[in-house]
């Protein structure tokens, strides 16, 4: 299944850092969420753009978790040459995520 049947997500971004937010509709989905979603999945599946860290914050307390993406926005807003400086595709991007 599709991320996006069971979650959705909103994208935020400070310099060359991406911030991709994942929360369940559900809170009986979420489980299987923080199962599946890891930060080595999330690189792999951005590796063409993220070239650093990715490090998860789980929200027990909302269902939810924050993918902080490091090096992913080709230097930031001022310098990258990316037609989405912003990075606000990213959270489109990760709900096509089959886990």
């Amino acid at each position: 299944m599709k991320l996006k049947e069971i979650a959705h997500s909103r994208t935020g971004d400070k310099g060359d850092i991406s911030n991709i937010s994942l929360i369940a509709y559900k809170a009986e989905d979420y489980p299987l969420l923080k199962e599946k979603v890891t930060p080595e999945l999330v690189k792999e599946y951005f590796g063409e753009i993220c070239n650093g860290d990715v490090i998860r914050y789980d929200i027990d307390s909302l269902c939810a978790m924050n993918f902080v993406l490091h090096k992913a926005l080709g230097g930031g807003v001022t310098r990258s040459l990316s037609l989405d400086k912003h990075g606000k595709s990213l959270s489109m991007a990760l709900l096509e995520m089959e886990i």
